[in-house]
């Protein structure tokens, strides 16, 4: 499970205190609840005289903290089956537009694939484990090597992987013996 943390960021604005207060924002991560920043400084007397609140904040914290999602660790022969799929299924993309890359086809669709396999055996365990690294990863690899069409292999490697990945591993994990 993610654990939430929390930053106090103080602003200072370019002109001189005395004419703009600072402003000091409380940004929370992974705990649901986003706070803009306070209103000016209240003075001395308003301070005295008004309590803070906190049981909103407290009760929108506890709500967020009662979310718990586990997720599974990657599973090898998933990664091998969908692998293969995911290396026929651009193969077959990426070649209607052979103009775009050549003779390289094959060593493109080979540096996504090898991305891809890593990625489904060490970071995917089903839905809600796919991230963007994997195909930015890819787009810099072929500029790297100066392979063609980076942008448009990237791209279809992601949208594949949008399109089917999650219901794969559903389809696979309803299949498989508990």
């Amino acid at each position: 499970m993610a654990s939430s943390s929390c930053s106090l960021v103080t602003i200072h604005p370019p002109l001189t205190p005395a004419k703009i207060p600072t402003s000091t924002i409380l940004i929370l991560r992974n705990a649901g609840l986003i706070l803009n920043p306070p209103p000016p400084p209240p003075s001395f007397s308003t301070l005295s005289s008004k309590p803070i609140s906190v049981k909103p904040f407290l009760s929108a914290l506890r709500a967020s903290h009662s979310q718990k999602y586990v997720y599974h660790d990657p599973i090898p022969k998933f990664a091998e089956a969908e692998t293969q799929k995911f290396k026929a299924e651009l193969f077959n993309k990426l070649s209607k537009d052979k103009d775009k890359f050549g003779d390289d086809l094959d060593s493109v669709i080979d540096v996504c694939v090898k991305i891809f396999n890593d990625f489904l055996h060490n970071e995917y365990g089903g839905p809600g484990t796919l991230l963007v690294e994997p195909f930015t990863d890819m787009f810099v690899a072929l500029k790297e090597k100066k392979l063609p069409g980076a942008p448009v292999a990237a791209r279809a490697s992601l949208l594949w992987a949008q399109n089917h990945l999650d219901h794969d591993w559903e389809v696979w994990n309803s299949n498989s013996p508990k």
